[in-house]
């Protein structure tokens, strides 16, 4: 890829974007920015900080503002501390859906998202990624799959990094975030009018990076 393109990667919880979106930078050689991360990491700050009054916007937005959030080389920083391995717990995971329903919160990362992408080539994962980040960009994918084979995948995934959880309430959480994602005020998940739905319940990740690599080659 020799001009600067930018790709997004929408879709709810589970429906590997994230997986997705990394292999994919790769088979391209092009930079990747897991938006989620970025308020997964601010939800961390608050938890260490000891916050669980996620209605006090203006102290929430007090402490975004002294924060340092930033997404280097795959990796998630905080005030420049590398917590890519304490960021995907199902609590952490609460507490970013919580957060990313205040406009002043998904305001001030959308704006350091968008100034990531005006320099160079880039994937972005999200929830509003190709209807609010990136509504310009050239290649919209709006990644979806089963809500039970969701679920089972993030169980996995959970499992992998060492958060043991019953299938059953990752389930439930998983389908109280559809809802919670679907009907927020401030950049609801939806698909973007021009974005290619993909259906991933039975496609392998080779599978899924090979139909999106067509796409962005027709």
């Amino acid at each position: 890829m020799t001009n600067k393109t930018l790709i997004a990667i929408d879709g709810p919880s589970g429906a590997g974007k994230s997986t997705i979106a990394k292999a994919l930078a790769k088979e391209l050689n092009i930079s990747y920015v897991d938006t989620g991360a970025m308020y997964r990491a601010f939800a961390f700050k608050l938890k260490e900080l000891g916050k669980t009054d996620y209605t006090n916007v203006s102290e929430i937005t007090e402490i975004l503002s002294e924060s340092d959030i930033s997404f280097e080389g795959g990796k998630i920083f905080l005030d420049g501390v590398d917590i890519s391995d304490k960021i995907r717990t199902e609590e952490i995971g609460s507490i970013a859906s919580q957060i990313s329903s205040i406009s002043e919160v998904r305001e001030h990362l959308v704006a350091i998202q968008q100034n990531m992408s005006k320099v160079i080539s880039m994937i972005m994962d999200g929830r509003d990624i190709g209807t609010v980040v990136l509504p310009d960009a050239e290649h919209k994918f709006y990644i979806n799959a089963d809500v039970n084979t969701r679920a089972e995948r993030r169980y996995l995934q959970l499992k992998e990094s060492g958060n043991e959880e019953k299938y059953e309430i990752v389930l439930k959480k998983i389908i109280e975030r559809d809802h919670d994602d679907m009907t927020r005020e401030a950049s609801p998940l939806k698909k973007a009018d021009d974005a290619i739905e993909i259906d991933t319940t039975f496609l392998s990740l080779e599978e899924t990076i090979n139909k999106i690599i067509s796409y962005i080659k027709e």
